[in-house]
């Protein structure tokens, strides 16, 4: 199950945690706070669920595993919404099929808000207690956190989805000083403390991409998954030893620009770049481009939250599959890290979060790296985007699949997908850890997905 991992001096009493917990639920309605009720509704793809559903998923999710068991005197809000909002707990009972979301248009937005507030209250009489509950409470309240985190990641990507389907383009550019305002506000996690709009507002053609190194890691044995306190998911346990042949990678994420080269070289034309089921895949949905990729006037231009912008050649890709990636690995004579290789990195370069693009800047758009950072150093490892890795999500040694409903958090996916590392622009900053495991099937193109390269190491 998800664990907890408490030093000696960490908080028992449920008091200390009721400010985080308000902060993260106001941070899921400040996320969908420009929209219309209209567009909380809409469901374009199965991937994609409504950000109505969102706000009211991460509210049963309260009620149903902490306020139904630890506060005797707690009132369901209404007896349906069990059905209507849980996700893919079996052991919880039925529910709306996933692909029909989008057809919830009752309960209205208004509901779903009231829902929240109710829920949000008897969470704070709860935690406004002085005395301490069992320790199996904080260990769900620190999960449900981290699951709410887990929804605005997907609030930010699903919203930037919905709004492209729309004909008018509609952007989404005013929630960069409303979420940097709340963020400072609320105090959840570490906001980019931006003056004003102005460093928002620079056009991404008055840098200039910084040029791409090799960094080498020695082969040898290392240590991967979770090996801190804290938090961490099941999957990213237990900590083990993988032998790694001697590897480099790339000092920093593949660009728009780097991605173009591909492009205009035929990429997308030429088989021999590609696995053959990501072929087939792109032939027939006609792919070209990473999502979001028009052109207009004979120039590529992509979807942002800000609307639609030319493409920006030094910003890192991103919205491309893991067949994409790996096709332009193979172009470019390279290859994709696996995960262990990835961690290993990121470790042995000391990565931070420090630099990254991260929900809270309220940019929702991977940066450019500067044209002046280090070469001799990896970058942009933390945050921007996503980064696929060549390995297959499952199970690592030592794992035990927990029972009940937690048990079916991670464990159930463990087949036909692949690993990505590292958060992206819409993930928040302190929900990331160098052991955190994502993952997705290989078409998926909706999340902040991105490539780094690898390739052989000196006598590797």
């Amino acid at each position: 199950m998800p664990q907890l991992h408490h030093s000696p001096a960490a908080p028992r009493l449920a008091r200390p945690w009721l400010a985080r917990y308000q902060a993260v639920r106001a941070q899921s309605q400040a996320l969908c706070a420009p929209l219309l009720p209209e567009d909380t509704v809409v469901q374009p793809t199965i991937d994609v669920s409504p950000p109505k559903w969102h706000l009211a998923h991460t509210t049963w999710f309260w009620e149903t595993l902490l306020l139904k068991e630890y506060a005797p005197d707690y009132q369901v809000f209404h007896p349906e919404y069990a059905f209507l909002f849980n996700s893919y707990y079996n052991s919880l009972g039925s529910r709306v099929n996933r692909a029909d979301r989008g057809t919830l248009s009752r309960p209205p937005l208004a509901d779903v808000l009231a829902y929240r507030a109710h829920v949000d209250a008897a969470m704070a009489e709860l935690l406004a207690q002085d005395e301490a509950l069992p320790a199996a409470f904080y260990e769900l309240l620190e999960l449900g956190l981290q699951h709410e985190q887990q929804h605005q990641e997907l609030l930010a990507t699903d919203i930037k989805y919905i709004l492209s389907t729309s004909p008018l383009a509609p952007a989404y550019a005013a929630l960069n000083e409303e979420l940097r305002m709340k963020n400072e506000e609320l105090g959840n996690g570490r906001s980019s403390q931006l003056e004003d709009n102005s460093s928002f507002l620079i056009p991404h053609s008055s840098l200039s991409a910084a040029p791409a190194s090799w960094l080498a890691v020695p082969g040898g044995i290392y240590r991967v998954g979770f090996q801190e306190k804290g938090f961490c998911f099941d999957n990213e346990l237990a900590a083990h030893e993988v032998l790694l042949a001697p590897f480099e990678l790339q000092n920093r994420l593949v660009t728009n620009a780097d991605y173009l080269q591909f492009i205009e070289a035929g990429g997308y034309r030429d088989f021999r770049y590609w696995m053959g089921e990501g072929w087939d895949l792109a032939r027939a949905e006609g792919w070209e481009a990473p999502l979001y990729w028009v052109q207009r006037d004979g120039r590529w231009h992509r979807f942002t939250h800000h609307g639609l912008q030319a493409v920006a050649p030094e910003a890192p890709v991103t919205h491309v599959s893991f067949y994409e990636a790996d096709a332009y690995a193979n172009w470019a004579g390279a290859r994709l890290p696996t995960e262990a290789e990835w961690e290993t990195a990121a470790r042995h370069f000391g990565a931070t979060t420090r630099g990254g693009t991260w929900l809270e800047s309220g940019q929702l758009d991977p940066q450019p790296l500067p044209a002046d950072a280090d070469p001799r150093a990896c970058h942009q490892l933390l945050g921007d985007c996503w980064e696929w890795t060549y390995s297959a999500y499952h199970a690592y040694p030592g794992y035990a699949r927990a029972a009940g409903a937690l048990g079916e958090y991670n464990g159930k996916f463990m087949v036909n997908q692949l690993v990505l590392r590292g958060g992206s622009c819409a993930t928040p900053e302190n929900h990331i850890r160098l052991s955190y495991r994502n993952f997705f099937h290989a078409d998926k193109r909706w999340q902040f997905t991105g490539i780094r390269l690898a390739r052989r190491g000196p006598g590797g």
